[in-house]
């Protein structure tokens, strides 16, 4: 009989083989992006013609966009193997060092969340991405040496979703960086009919559009809904997932027709009720709403900036005119004072 670790083991793989089977190996199957995508296809092109290994790239923006996609795509258009890790896994020199030492010459090493590198780990990374190199010291005190080691030409494509963050001498090493936006609602109903078809679940275009049109403009959000969907279409339709269907499903799940989540309404919603619509600072609004507040900036800040729903200021975030409507409220002299629309 199968326990429940074997039970959750199993299932864990078999999410990781439908995330690998959905995800584009070529440039022509990744939707959206179209400067990025030019970019590193003018660099592939060039490295492939000299024979040399791509040079670094910065991939930068908002989680789910693909960064991790194109990494994939890089080396398998160099014809070359990719290593993933990220930036707090890296947590000593060594831990450099022994992944530099084990790739092979043009290999791609993806680093997400590479803001996040240890400032010690940074420095020794300077002198890879450079001269193909690193210098470790052995030991302390009396006793301390350095031992140089050569390590294979690779290529360091980095994954940010705060490039603020991001120190200068190392982003001057990248000779490409580029800037992941958010989707438009035609490509991702594109994205949408295509993980349908590598699933095998039968969608029509008005299904399409309507998770589409939800998702936040982030592939990885689309893909997430199309799996939640099928499941509704299945115990609570005849599993087609048609326009109706797509909106039932989507409200049980609390997301409204412009892609909010209940998280976000109530963001905007106790910067209208509390402080009158802003300003107000993110570790107040963390506090008020239970949450942490890197998740407000990374998660929940740049679609509802984006979608110019409110605005980030000197003095804290405001709510924009947008913001009220969406809410139904008109802003008032207090917020006591606020009616409804």
């Amino acid at each position: 009989m199968q326990t429940g670790k074997e039970f959750l083991g199993e299932a864990l793989r078999r999410d990781e083989r439908v995330d690998a089977a959905l995800r584009p190996l070529s440039f022509e199957d990744f939707a959206g992006q179209p400067k990025t995508k030019e970019r590193l296809r003018v660099m592939t092109g060039a490295a492939k013609a000299r024979g040399e290994a791509l040079s670094h790239v910065l991939l930068s923006g908002p989680p789910g966009l693909g960064k991790t996609t194109l990494a994939h795509i890089l080396a398998n258009e160099m014809g070359r193997t990719v290593r993933i890790t990220s930036g707090p896994v890296i947590e000593r020199p060594g831990d450099l060092a022994g992944m530099l030492t084990n790739l092979e010459a043009g290999d791609v090493l993806f680093i997400d969340e590479i803001h996040r590198l240890p400032k010690n780990v940074e420095e020794y990374l300077y002198s890879a991405m450079e001269d193909f190199r690193i210098d470790i010291m052995l030991d302390q005190g009396p006793n301390a040496r350095s031992v140089r080691l050569d390590v294979p030409r690779f290529t360091l494509v980095g994954a940010t979703t705060r490039m603020g963050l991001l120190t200068a001498p190392l982003r001057s090493r990248f000779t490409l960086q580029t800037r992941l936006d958010y989707y438009p609602r035609e490509v991702l109903a594109k994205i949408v009919v295509r993980t349908c078809a590598l699933l095998n679940i039968e969608i029509d275009a008005g299904g399409a559009k309507e998770i589409a049109g939800r998702a936040r403009g982030t592939p990885r959000i689309a893909n997430n809904l199309v799996s939640f969907v099928r499941d509704f279409a299945q115990q609570r339709a005849d599993g087609r997932i048609v326009k109706k269907v797509a909106a039932d499903a989507l409200e049980l799940l609390e997301i409204d027709v412009n892609g909010l989540d209940e998280m976000d309404k109530r963001l905007l919603g106790i910067m209208a009720r509390h402080y009158k619509g802003g300003p107000v600072g993110v570790g107040t609004l963390a506090v008020a709403l239970g949450e942490d507040d890197q998740t407000l900036e990374e998660v929940h800040e740049p679609y509802l900036i984006q979608e110019g729903y409110l605005q980030r200021t000197a003095q804290g975030r405001v709510l924009t005119e947008k913001g009220w409507q969406v809410l139904g409220l008109i802003p008032g002299g207090k917020a006591g004072q606020m009616e409804l629309i």
